[in-house]
């Protein structure tokens, strides 16, 4: 059996993540871990920075020593989307985003999976657009920032809520655009093979 490369790892770290920032993140805020919520807020808002900074280091150390992979072209994407769904399902529970903001972003989502698994039976793997990663990274601050302005964290800085509504607003642009990017740019994934 093949050995994983690092950036597979990476990914793979990244998925496990995403358990312990949950239960941080809502179990903060339903007083699992006491009355003050800064602290489980904080280690969640920790464990979201760590696992996004793996994101982008799968994605340098692949480029760099070559080490792409199909599986990687797979995971990576669904590495995040899973991440950045966790985090917007919680904030949701937590009142801090919009519940059409959120089914604007995993629409998309479910989207663009169907369309890579249309893809894949057709013996073609897509992968991430500049679009999508500019997408997902607006995201990965969206979710900061929402993570930093709740009840008990420093939302008395009265320009922490404008600035996270404008890069919200950013964020949910650069997801239809990214998913009109995709299908254009891979509208022949969609034709019936004979």
């Amino acid at each position: 059996m093949k050995k994983m490369n690092l950036p597979n790892k990476l990914t793979i770290f990244r998925v496990i993540l995403i358990l312990p920032f949950v239960i941080l993140l809502l179990g903060g805020n339903a007083g699992w871990f006491g009355e003050n919520v800064l602290i489980p807020n904080a280690a969640a808002l920790a464990v979201f920075i760590l696992a996004s900074l793996t994101d982008l280091a799968d994605g340098k150390i692949a480029r760099k020593y070559h080490l792409i992979t199909d599986f990687g072209k797979f995971m990576d994407p669904l590495a995040d989307k899973l991440l950045v769904c966790s985090a917007l399902i919680a904030l949701v529970e937590m009142d801090r985003i919009p519940a059409w903001a959120v089914i604007i972003i995993i629409a998309r989502e479910f989207v663009i999976s169907g369309f890579r698994l249309v893809a894949s039976d057709n013996g073609v793997v897509i992968a991430a657009s500049y679009w999508g990663k500019f997408k997902t990274v607006f995201q990965m601050i969206m979710v900061c920032l929402m993570l930093v302005n709740v009840p008990g964290g420093i939302s008395w800085w009265p320009w922490l809520d404008t600035l996270t509504q404008i890069v919200m607003w950013a964020a949910l642009a650069l997801t239809v655009v990214s998913l009109i990017d995709y299908l254009v740019k891979n509208r022949g994934v969609l034709k019936e093979q004979k």
